[in-house]
């Protein structure tokens, strides 16, 4: 989706685009908070301190709205982890990613598990566009996972399939946060990355 459009296809002022952006904010926020069908227009109305003609200037429908979101979910997430991925060509990178992760939801006290796989689990069997647009930002953060898996192999220290293995990673994390958020306890997490990470350095190459 085009950040910067309109629904007629127009480019946006300025304005326009922090106007809109702002939508998509508070659109991101209620729809994490309180799921996709609870979010409602009005409400993201009025969290975003704009009018209705206003949400409608920007976006043709909810279904609209949501694919924006979901895009903005995604780079905020690719965003937030960034530091991280540009140092997952080493085993130490990797299990400081993990602590990342571990430390991060535990200070969230466990709750709202991941923003993309959430919108993912909502729209899965009934949104086709949307769902679509869900496993497009995940593979985004796959191919991230797997450019320093792939760094490890071009080295000649890492015995097994980049691609697979980054997709394990992401398996891993999306399941464990998934049972973490339902047990409201860390410990899934941990099991499901310590154990992926395990199977990584056991494919690695002694020296």
């Amino acid at each position: 989706m085009d950040t910067d459009a309109r629904p007629t296809g127009r480019k946006l002022t300025r304005k326009g685009r922090e106007t809109r952006q702002r939508i998509v904010a508070a659109a991101a926020e209620l729809m994490y908070e309180r799921g996709i069908a609870e979010a409602t227009l009005e409400e993201v109305r009025a969290a975003a301190g704009v009018s209705g003609s206003q949400i409608y200037h920007y976006f043709a429908d909810k279904q609209a709205l949501l694919l924006a979101v979901i895009d903005f979910q995604t780079q905020a997430v690719l965003d937030m982890h960034q530091p991280q991925f540009s140092r997952l060509d080493t085993m130490a990178g990797l299990r400081q990613w993990r602590d990342m992760h571990v430390e991060y939801h535990r200070r969230l006290q466990y709750r709202g598990g991941c923003p993309i796989g959430s919108l993912g689990g909502e729209v899965a069997e009934t949104n086709p566009e949307a769902r679509l647009a869900v496993a497009a930002g995940l593979v985004r953060w796959e191919a991230a996972l797997r450019d320093g898996l792939q760094a490890m192999h071009d080295r000649g220290e890492l015995d097994a399939d980049p691609e697979d293995l980054a997709l394990a990673m992401l398996a891993a994390l999306q399941g464990g946060l998934l049972l973490m958020q339902i047990q409201r306890r860390v410990k899934p997490l941990e099991a499901a990355l310590d154990t992926v990470l395990d199977h990584v350095q056991s494919r690695i190459r002694s020296s």
